[in-house]
Parts: structure tokens; sequence; C-alpha cells
């Protein structure tokens, strides 16, 4: 498969996982979203479009995305983001949605030494993080894909109480 394939497969995984969660799991009533990797801005975008009036607080490591998709100051986090999530833990976050992910085996594997308890920290009882790698946490519970979604695409849980 080709990159741009491969680059298509997993943005289109991300809108449908994102779009299974708007229409079928509820999120606790309170707490905010967070965004790891703003990136370019278009998923912080669709986060904005499919949970109005969420606080949505994005983080990266500088600021790269398109000024219609920029958060506003307060809820733009910047810096290296092992650093900079951390201060989020126990905020009871509803959502937590993480793509960060590289595509070489060793840098992510260092990723994963920490995003799991950083994902599993932030969020709050019953919220859900969605993920473009895989969280593996005693505090996360797997949750079923949209048909649509490769199960080694992206992956989505529920944070046990």
């Amino acid at each position: 498969m080709s990159r741009l394939e491969s680059f298509i497969r997993r943005m289109s995984a991300q809108r449908d996982v994102i779009d299974h969660v708007a229409q079928a799991l509820p999120l606790p009533e309170d707490g905010a979203i967070l965004e790891i990797g703003l990136g370019n801005g278009r998923t912080f975008d669709h986060l904005r479009e499919k949970f109005p009036g969420r606080r949505i607080v994005a983080f990266d490591r500088a600021l790269g995305a398109h000024s219609s998709s920029t958060p506003p100051p307060g809820d733009l986090v910047l810096g290296e983001i092992v650093e900079t999530a951390r201060a989020f833990a126990g905020t009871n976050a509803a959502l937590v949605h993480a793509d960060i992910g590289t595509g070489y085996d060793d840098k992510d594997a260092v990723t994963l030494t920490w995003l799991p308890d950083i994902v599993a920290g932030a969020l709050g009882a019953g919220g859900i993080a969605i993920s473009g790698l895989p969280l593996d946490h005693a505090a996360l519970e797997p949750l079923a894909l949209p048909a649509t979604v490769d199960s080694k695409r992206y992956f989505l849980y529920r944070r046990r109480a």
C-alpha cells in the first residue's frame, strides 16, 4: 500500500471513530476534550464540530495549525507533550484523542512508554480515549470499533471507574 493510501485510511479511521463516539458513546457530562497532537488542526476542527460547547485543549510541540483551526490561547499548550500533558493528570477529561504516532516503530515505542499513563491519568471515570497507537493500561478498557475501522489502524477505550 502506498503511503498516500495509508494516510487516507488513517484519516478515514480517525474520522469514523470520532463520529462513532459522538453518535453512540455517551461522554461524562463534565470534562474537557484533550487533543494530543494538534498538527494542522483538522482533527481539532472536527472535534469542535462534533462536540459543540465542549472545551478542547490542544497540545503540540509548536504551533503549525491553520489559523481557522487554532484553539484560543488558554486552550493551546505548547512544548514537549510528555512534559506539558502531565499537568492535566486528574482533570477528569471526558475525551482524549491522541494521534502522535510517527510510523517508526522505535520512535513510537518511546512514546508508548509515557502516552498510556498520560491518557489514563487525564481521563475521568467513563471517559473515552481515541488513539492512533495502542494504549496498554490497566485503567483503559478496549471498546469495539466501528465496522469501517481496522483493529490495527485505530484504537478506542473507556476509562474504568
